[in-house]
């Protein structure tokens, strides 16, 4: 069973108002909220459980240490990974694509090799192979969506050609909702030598993922998106990359020795954490993943997409709404402009004044605006806990926008 009541009472925030109406939460695509098992695991590690990890050999420094590190054993069961050993933490998805762009990318990419991405990324999946493009002359080479917002797998495939050296792609677009089929590409890149990163960041918090049947060589997920805190996420790598990338930060634990003519490097994953991590952010993160394992992600994904199909059928019926991204298993994801001259920020405010808090803008994605023609959107993105009645309000607060804009 799935018990929304019970699961919304698990978030505090939801029981609040914003504007003298009942907050309709549905800015889930940039950041989740937070259950209290979350907000209660945070408060107990800074209260009663705080220090720094790995360093002391006191008892809550190792308290701190058994809490940090159990989340590595929590993400590997999370994303189905083979092993906690590839599993790095670090501050979220960004942290994580830079990682591999500096670690691994650049030292083996030259001027003329090639970088396949969509044109649905993010701009975290975006700018680090910018930066090879600008500092190295690496190309990137661009695969474009349908008229639907679909992404076809063998379009991807065919863009690989001798001088590809890395395939980098969105699991699940965080503007059109679409799912893209990694495995198909990724069982084909290798067919042709080239590793396949995932950005997971939007993907993980909606369906199931099982990095072992993608085996790709690189997943990201960011905690926030996770109903987990910000500034906390983590990065599958299979030990083969590891073991092939340098580390692209310096500092304390990444380190066995240094001397004033030399350092080792300790073992991955440990080689790429440098500094004092988000510990208490990670613990929360920790928290996040295991409630959602708790409640069942094939569950999560299953009433996810009962909500999509009823906001699909609510939004259909509005004929001067636009909803860019129309693939038949998209998830709960609607990005939408409406006829007229109102600008993405206009209809937001509108919106908001109705309690219904929505993302507007370009989304980080400006690439995809471009191909699709338009400068922003609005951004409806459904999470776990809303409902059927938060989207009759959302209906109900667009028809306002169109009575004032139209």
């Amino acid at each position: 069973m799935y018990d929304i009541d019970k699961i919304r009472a698990d978030f505090p925030i939801l029981s609040r108002q914003v504007n003298g109406k009942p907050l309709v939460y549905l800015d889930n695509g940039a950041s989740a909220q937070k259950p209290k098992t979350v907000i209660d695991a945070i408060t107990t590690a800074y209260s009663y459980e705080y220090s720094n990890v790995h360093r002391g050999l006191h008892y809550l420094s190792n308290v701190a240490t058994e809490k940090y590190e159990s989340v590595r054993g929590i993400v590997a069961r999370f994303l189905n990974a083979p092993s906690e050993d590839e599993i790095v933490l670090n501050s979220g998805t960004t942290e994580g694509i830079n990682m591999v762009a500096y670690g691994w990318a650049m030292p083996r990419l030259q001027a003329g090799d090639e970088i396949v991405l969509s044109v649905m990324e993010h701009h975290a999946n975006i700018v680090p192979w910018h930066f090879l493009r600008e500092r190295q002359g690496v190309v990137l080479k661009w695969v474009d969506v349908d008229v639907n917002g679909a992404l076809d797998p063998q379009k991807v495939i065919d863009a690989i050609g001798s001088k590809t050296k890395l395939v980098a792609l969105t699991h699940l677009s965080n503007v059109l909702g679409t799912k893209v089929d990694i495995k198909a590409i990724t069982k084909a890149a290798h067919d042709h030598g080239v590793p396949v990163l995932v950005d997971g960041s939007q993907a993980a918090v909606h369906m199931p993922v099982d990095v072992t049947d993608l085996d790709c060589d690189f997943y990201a997920v960011t905690g926030h998106k996770l109903y987990g805190p910000s500034g906390s996420g983590a990065i599958f790598v299979k030990k083969e990359r590891l073991q092939e990338m340098q580390p692209f930060m310096g500092g304390g634990d990444m380190i066995r020795d240094v001397h004033k003519d030399s350092v080792t490097y300790n073992d991955p994953p440990m080689k790429f954490e440098a500094g004092t991590p988000g510990i208490v952010q990670t613990i929360g993160m920790g928290a996040a993943l295991t409630y959602m394992m708790d409640l069942g992600m094939n569950k999560v994904a299953a009433y996810e997409d009962s909500l999509r199909d009823y906001a699909r059928q609510k939004l259909d019926g509005l004929n001067w709404l636009h909803v860019q991204g129309t693939t038949a298993d998209k998830a709960a994801i609607f990005s939408f402009t409406l006829d007229g001259a109102a600008h993405a920020h206009d209809i937001s405010t509108v919106l908001d004044k109705k309690g219904v808090a929505v993302r507007a803008g370009h989304h980080c994605a400006q690439p995809l605006m471009e191909h699709l023609g338009v400068s922003a959107t609005c951004r409806a993105s459904f999470g776990m806990y809303n409902t059927k009645e938060e989207v009759d309000v959302l209906v109900d607060a667009l028809e306002l926008c169109h009575d004032l804009f139209a």
